[in-house]
């Protein structure tokens, strides 16, 4: 604990007192998905020669570039297979002559298959190693993604969309954690950025292309193609990326793993950060769940290409995304959430408009406040954990895709029951969660901050 002069500029404080968190911490992934494993800050004592004695890749080093492709394929891959029916839901609804909160079991069961297997795949990748374990899981993935197309029921489609979501939870689980072992920290975050980048253009190209191929040819043939060009990726993938040189292996031990995440999870700070995701993804998962019934509906009556299109408002989250470290910067991480938390329940209210201009707006205000949030959530998530950090980032992701599950069902539930304004009520309940836990966060901070003796420069900013 520092006192006085003591206090150290790189250590900042949470909001419980006596726990710290180091500068240079990385935030987890901030795109369709959290990635899982502790990034090592950069010592402030590194010396070029330190670097130079480096056997770590770098950029314009060997295996740097096929590093990075190998791993931007893969997140592709990953994101374009689960979210592959999203945007096919009516066309799946029609197909099977189901509702839309049936047929939206289809993208619930593979994101809840990834929640739920994400924290013991991070637990095999330390004992199997990274790249096995990625490998394996794309493998899975890709073979279930060639027999999704001939799923004879919803039953089948749902039972095979599961698998391939418990599948694809090695990739986040594994992916980071290759790269903090592989990569000098001085390139780790560019290195990182490349695998959200392809996270990113897996989910939206993967829902454009189903949409017109699907306009075309259906549901089946559009899904087939994504698990072609996942196949591909996959295959690219385990010839490119270079063998680990720095892994060691651990040992598999449920005790330790089961106390740390109980640790976890007696945590209220790390609680709440968990609960604010999985609610801006509760928001998210159900706005772009029950997107496409809408617009296939008069007054719009869109064809399916349009409404795959519709998922290039993805780009937006990108650049929201990438500027949630200033929004911080500016006005707090309380501050940030309130204004991710505005911006998206502002967009729900834009979206009842009955004129395509203002719903497109909606989901742009959407997008952009639910990327805020998130990167602002899971960022907090590695720099609040002072132990375990995989298995902190690991849990938040769980929750972020339980969130995406929840929102997927019972958004479309309350479709079903009240039109769009009913996927909107949940969106928006969603959003009075979040600042609810933003505002008990802050009087908990206060109220510890009173109890608690503290440096002068210390100022309460948690949750």
């Amino acid at each position: 604990m520092h006192h006085g002069n003591d206090y150290d500029d790189s250590v900042h404080w949470t909001d419980e007192w006596g726990r710290t968190y180091l500068r240079g911490m990385s935030p987890a992934s901030t795109g369709a998905s959290t990635a899982v494993g502790a990034v090592p800050s950069l010592s402030a004592s590194e010396s070029p020669s330190d670097s130079a004695a480096d056997s770590r890749m770098a950029p314009g080093g060997p295996g740097y570039r096929r590093m990075s492709f190998a791993l931007f394929l893969a997140g592709v891959a990953t994101f374009a297979l689960l979210y592959s029916t999203q945007a096919l839901l009516p066309l799946i609804s029609g197909g099977f002559g189901v509702a839309a909160s049936e047929a939206s079991w289809t993208v619930a069961a593979a994101t809840g298959g990834l929640a739920v297997f994400v924290l013991p795949m991070s637990a095999l990748s330390e004992r199997f190693g990274r790249r096995t374990v990625m490998t394996a899981s794309l493998a899975v993935a890709v073979t279930v993604g060639l027999l999704v197309p001939f799923a004879p029921s919803l039953t089948a489609l749902v039972v095979l969309r599961a698998v391939q979501g418990a599948a694809l939870a090695g990739l986040p689980a594994s992916a980071t954690a290759y790269l903090a072992e592989e990569v000098r920290p001085k390139a780790l975050v560019t290195a990182i950025g490349l695998f959200v980048a392809g996270n990113s253009v897996g989910g939206m190209s993967g829902r454009v292309i189903t949409g017109w191929v699907a306009q075309e040819w259906g549901w089946r043939i559009a899904v087939g193609v994504i698990g072609g060009i996942a196949v591909a990726c996959a295959v690219a993938f385990r010839l490119l990326l270079p063998a680990p040189k720095h892994f060691v292996a651990g040992s598999l031990r449920p005790r330790v793993l089961a106390r740390t995440v109980r640790d976890h999870l007696s945590d209220p700070l790390l609680c709440r950060l968990y609960a604010i995701g999985a609610l801006f993804m509760t928001v998210f998962g159900g706005v772009y769940t029950v997107i496409g019934y809408r617009l296939t509906e008069a007054p719009f009556s869109l064809p399916q290409g349009i409404i795959g299109s519709i998922f290039l408002v993805y780009l937006v989250g990108t650049v929201s995304a990438s500027t949630a470290g200033r929004l911080v910067g500016r006005l707090g991480r309380r501050g940030a959430l309130y204004l991710a938390g505005g911006t998206t329940a502002s967009g729900l209210v834009l979206s009842l408009a009955g004129s395509l201009v203002p719903v497109v707006l909606g989901l742009v205000l959407i997008t952009a406040g639910f990327f805020a949030g998130h990167a602002v959530a899971s960022s907090a998530v590695s720099r609040t954990a002072t132990t375990g950090r995989a298995q902190a980032s690991a849990l938040y992701q769980s929750a972020y895709y339980v969130g995406s599950s929840a929102g997927s069902t019972v958004g479309a539930i309350a479709f079903h029951a009240g039109g769009w304004a009913g996927t909107v009520g949940v969106g928006l309940l969603a959003v009075l969660g979040v600042v609810t836990i933003t505002l008990f966060g802050t009087r908990a901070a206060r109220a510890t901050a009173r109890r608690e003796p503290r440096p002068a420069s210390f100022s309460p900013s948690g949750v």
